[in-house]
């Protein structure tokens, strides 16, 4: 970082965050599994990353997606795109923080998501199944993979997050904030893009750095 100051770049833009299976910084990837191939031409995630994060059951955090019954395709394709907006995009530096989690040092914090993004993400999964509204923690981890607590319920989405809003503030603990910016407005990132028109996520970057 300090060599980038000295440069005259700004240390929020062009980085990717302090953990678990982020590369120490962006450049590009061959070839990205899937939905993430949109970063390929710069990335904070590796290929085998990239393949991981489509996996039911995959070795980067041993998450399973199906603790309430098979989660429609609909609705898991916006959680691997999730995935890969994490662990890929080096366009989230102004939302870095500190986690002091015993597995990764950074975590996002309330970045803006354009708001077509969090209510096609809703509408998409309203009839999946959770049993819980924070998926970041909470869960029963006895066997290995997360279950669902002991005495909670599975229900539909729509019940446990009455609202798009609800959805992508509160199931990351707060990764995102449902922005009421549109795609394209240059004032909220976007998980869905076209790389055939750049990435629409460098200058929203610049604008809150």
């Amino acid at each position: 970082a300090p060599a980038a100051v000295a440069a005259g770049q700004d240390p929020l833009l062009n980085v990717c965050m302090d953990a678990k299976h982020h590369k120490r910084e962006p450049g590009p990837e061959g070839s990205l599994y899937g939905q993430c191939s949109p970063w390929k031409d710069n990335a904070c995630c590796t290929a085998n990353t990239s393949s991981e994060a489509h996996k039911d059951q995959s070795f980067l955090y041993n998450f399973n997606w199906k603790h309430c019954g098979v989660m429609p395709p609909k609705c898991k394709r916006h959680f691997i795109q999730d995935m890969c907006l994490y662990e890929c995009s080096p366009n989230l530096g102004p939302w870095i923080e500190q986690a002091g989690s015993s597995w990764r040092r950074e975590r996002i914090l309330r970045v803006p998501l354009c708001r077509e993004d969090c209510e096609q993400w809703w509408e998409d999964c309203k009839d999946a199944r959770t049993c819980k509204e924070n998926w970041h923690k909470g869960w029963n981890w006895a066997t290995g993979t997360n279950r669902c607590p002991w005495g909670s319920m599975c229900r539909p989405f729509r019940q446990v997050f009455p609202r798009p809003k609800d959805l992508c503030e509160k199931i990351w603990s707060s990764s995102f904030r449902y922005s009421p910016e549109r795609r394209g407005s240059g004032r909220c990132i976007q998980m869905w893009f076209d790389p055939a028109q750049g990435n629409p996520n460098v200058p929203v970057a610049k604008y809150y750095a």
